[in-house]
C-alpha cells in the first residue's frame, strides 16, 4: 500500500513538473517578447522562431544521449568535443579525400559510436568514475579535432548538406522532423523495451540491478555508445547548418545537453525522469539564450543567467523529490 502511494505521488510529481515546464517556457517567451518590443525588435518573427527551432534541434539530439547516460546515474562531459571531432572527420573525408557524402556520414556516425564505446568500456571494465573517463575522452577528442587539420576549420563541404539544413517541409525545418523521429524512437525504447527498464533500474539502484541479473556492464557500454551516436548525428546537423566544420564548434555543447536534461526533469542521481521532457528542456534553454542575445546582453551575463536557471531547476527537482517521499 505504501509502495503504491509512493508511486502515485511520483506520477503526480511528474505531471506537475511537465506542467511547470510549459508554464515556464510560456513565461520566458512572453517576457522576451515584451522586452524586445521595447527595443523595436520582433522577437516572434518567423526568422527568429526558425532559428530557435533549428538550434534547439541540435541541442535536443545531443540531449537524447545525455539523458540515457544520466538515467543510469552517469555523466558525459565528452559529447561536445566528440561533436567537434566528428564534424571534422566528416568534413575532411568529403573535402580532402573525396569520399562520397553518404559514406562519409556513415563513417562519422561509426566514429562517434566508437568514441562513446571507449568511454563506456573504461567506465564498466576499467571501473573508472564516469566523470574522469569522459573527461579523458573529452581531451582526446579535443586534441584530435585540432590535430586533424592543424587547428583550422574546413570549408567547401558538399552543397547537399547545407541544402538539407535549409530544407523545409510544410514550412517546418527538416531538422525538426529528424529530431522528432529520433525522440519517438528513443522514447519507445526507454518505455517499452527491456533495455529501457534496465537503464532505469541501473540508475535507481546499481547493486539491486546487478543482483537481479541485469548485465550492468552491457547497459553502461550501450548508453555511452548511444551518447556517441547522437553526438555524431548532432555534428552532421551542425556542419550542415554552418556549411563548414570547426575544431572548436562543440565548445559548451556538452553543458547545454546536460542542462537540457536537468531542466527537463532528469534526476542527476539517475533512475528518474522522462526522456521526452528533455526536448522541452532544450527548447527552454535555447529560447533563453536566444532572447538574451536578441536583447544584446553581454555573453558574460548570459552565462551567469543560464547558470542560475540550471541551479534553480535542480533545486526545484530536489524539492519535488523530497515532497514525493
Amino acid at each position: 500500500m505504501g509502495s503504491n502511494g509512493k508511486t502515485e505521488r511520483i506520477k503526480k510529481r511528474d505531471k506537475l513538473s511537465v506542467f511547470a515546464l510549459y508554464i515556464g517556457m510560456a513565461a520566458i517567451i512572453i517576457v522576451f517578447t515584451l522586452l524586445c518590443r521595447l527595443k523595436g525588435i520582433n522577437y516572434l518573427s518567423w526568422t527568429n522562431i526558425t532559428n530557435i527551432i533549428v538550434q534547439s534541434s541540435i541541442i535536443g539530439v545531443m540531449a537524447i544521449g545525455a539523458s540515457c547516460v544520466i538515467l543510469t546515474g552517469g555523466i558525459d562531459l565528452s559529447s561536445g568535443s566528440m561533436l567537434a571531432f566528428d564534424g571534422m572527420v566528416c568534413a575532411l573525408l568529403t573535402v580532402r579525400y573525396g569520399v562520397p557524402l553518404p559514406v562519409a556520414m556513415l563513417l562519422t556516425v561509426l566514429t562517434g559510436c566508437l568514441l562513446g564505446m571507449l568511454a563506456g568500456i573504461g567506465i564498466s571494465y576499467g571501473k573508472l568514475p564516469a566523470f574522469i573517463m569522459t573527461l579523458g575522452v573529452m581531451q582526446i577528442a579535443q586534441g584530435g579535432a585540432l590535430a586533424l587539420n592543424g587547428g583550422q576549420p574546413v570549408s567547401g563541404l558538399p552543397g547537399e548538406l547545407n541544402q538539407f539544413a535549409k530544407m523545409t517541409i510544410l514550412g517546418i525545418p527538416a531538422f525538426v522532423y529528424c529530431l522528432l523521429l529520433l525522440y519517438a524512437v528513443m522514447v519507445f525504447v526507454m518505455r517499452k523495451t527491456k533495455f529501457g527498464r534496465h537503464v532505469y533500474s541501473l540508475g535507481g539502484n546499481a547493486q539491486a540491478a546487478r543482483l537481479s541479473g541485469i548485465n550492468v556492464k552491457r547497459v553502461e557500454i550501450t548508453v555511452y555508445t548511444l551518447a556517441g551516436l547522437f553526438s555524431a548525428i548532432a555534428a552532421l546537423m551542425l556542419i550542415a547548418r554552418l556549411a563548414y566544420a570547426s575544431p572548436t564548434s562543440g565548445d559548451g555543447y556538452e553543458m547545454d545537453a546536460i542542462a537540457s536534461c536537468v531542466i527537463g526533469g532528469i534526476a542527476l542521481s539517475g533512475g528518474q525522469g522522462k526522456l521526452g521532457n528533455t526536448l522541452i528542456g532544450a527548447l527552454i534553454l535555447t529560447i533563453l539564450k536566444n532572447g538574451l542575445q536578441m536583447l544584446d546582453v553581454s555573453s558574460y551575463y548570459q552565462q551567469i543567467i543560464t547558470g542560475i536557471v540550471i541551479v534553480g531547476a535542480v533545486l526545484m527537482d530536489k524539492a519535488e523529490e523530497r515532497r514525493a517521499e
